[in-house]
């Protein structure tokens, strides 16, 4: 089943993003070469496309897992989790219609 990961930024982010960014794409592109990731992506600050040093608020990673244990097992050993990018992740079902 699909999982909708949505994480939440600390205040600041910007910096400890930039310092696991490699490790954190390495783990996702893990998940799209296994057919498993939707999609991922993250949460612009303000509504731009490049936001700057406003930076993120979050991000939102959709994928498949086994359970939503194993969901959450995957998020706490990501490098944003582990390196306090995230302050919460909170993970939900997902059911793909389009």
């Amino acid at each position: 089943m699909y999982y909708a990961l949505i994480c939440e930024d600390v205040e600041n982010s910007l910096p400890l993003r930039k310092k696991v960014r490699a490790e954190h794409l390495e783990r996702l592109q893990a998940l799209r070469d296994e057919g498993r990731l939707l999609t991922a992506g993250p949460l612009p600050a303000i509504p731009a496309e490049n936001p700057g040093d406003a930076g993120y608020a979050g991000s939102l990673v959709i994928a498949e897992f086994e359970s939503e244990q194993a969901a959450k097992d995957w998020a706490s050993e990501d490098p944003y989790t582990t390196e306090g990018v995230f302050q919460s992740v909170t993970i939900k079902p997902y059911k793909q219609v389009f």
